[in-house]
């Protein structure tokens, strides 16, 4: 059976002059280079409009035959944030000491990271990514998703860029493996996590390493 034809649309985007498309790339590019990594987190609370608001731009990403294969389960009970926090400590902690390659380990030290995840419990909000691995139609027969893991880092990478325009600190935290995801949060088998974002205020005095970013010739080439 053939899938359904979906009508056409106008296109709505708008067109802007050239200068002024200029400085909107560079106001964006501005305010996108401040965002960083955020380890140290308030317990202040986020109004849940706001991450709505922004999950819904995550909505929004191009994603493989229009299958949307995502699902983010956004968690503010603090229970369930305490279950979490000690399931991703469990593995990391194997991760720290028994599964990371030394070269790892030695890539990571100058940031600082170790297996103590406070931030799971401190943090408002965290945002559990799950990667839907096949859909479902409304009879309940397995359908297939398309560019899965594609189309969901194109979605989580919105998300982060909203929150950040909305005024919101983040952290991608991926302990591996993170099975224990599905069994805490109750969600399906045929949804796979794709990673803890960690959602908040900074904390008072937080402070971030002092790094560079690789400059515009070291990340890309034009080919004229």
């Amino acid at each position: 059976m053939s899938e359904p034809t979906i009508d056409s649309v106008a296109l709505t985007s708008a067109a802007y002059p050239e200068q002024e498309m200029l400085q909107r790339a560079r106001d964006f590019y501005q305010l996108a280079r401040t965002r960083r990594s955020v380890r140290d987190f308030s317990d202040r609370t986020v109004p849940r409009e706001i991450i709505e608001q922004c999950l819904l731009t995550a909505g929004s990403a191009p994603s493989g035959a229009n299958r949307q294969p995502w699902h983010f389960c956004v968690v503010g009970n603090p229970e369930l944030k305490r279950e979490i926090r000690e399931g991703a400590e469990h593995e990391e902690r194997e991760f720290y000491q028994r599964r990371a390659p030394d070269d790892w380990l030695q890539a990571l030290a100058p940031l600082g990271t170790d297996d103590h995840k406070p931030f799971l419990e401190s943090a408002p909000y965290l945002i559990v990514i799950f990667a839907q691995k096949h859909g479902l139609d409304a009879q309940g027969k397995k359908t297939k998703n398309y560019y899965v893991p594609e189309s969901v880092g194109i979605a989580t990478g919105l998300l982060i860029t909203a929150l950040h325009h909305a005024g919101l600190a983040t952290l991608t935290h991926t302990p591996s493996p993170m099975k224990f995801l599905n069994t805490i949060l109750g969600r399906p088998q045929r949804e796979k996590p794709a990673m803890i974002l960690v959602v908040g205020y900074p904390a008072e005095g937080a402070t971030v390493p002092d790094i560079q970013r690789k400059t515009l010739s070291e990340i890309a080439s034009f080919l004229d």
